[in-house]
């Protein structure tokens, strides 16, 4: 991994204020969830809310556990 992303990660201050966003936008999408109807945007949703659940285990990715 790239000492840049190494650096992001293990910065405490950086990362809470990344987990904080990512966590108002799981809060917003899963919201969105309750409201769609059509299976595409379903889909949708589902993925935008993997890839933020993605994203919030990024540190354990970069530090090899």
């Amino acid at each position: 991994m790239s000492s840049k992303l190494k650096m992001f990660v293990n910065d405490p201050e950086l990362w809470d204020s990344f987990l904080k966003e990512t966590d108002v936008r799981v809060q917003q999408v899963h919201k969105k969830l309750g409201q769609l109807v059509e299976p595409y945007e379903i889909y949708r949703a589902q993925g935008e809310l993997q890839a933020l659940q993605s994203l919030q285990k990024l540190r354990d990715k970069v530090n090899g556990g």
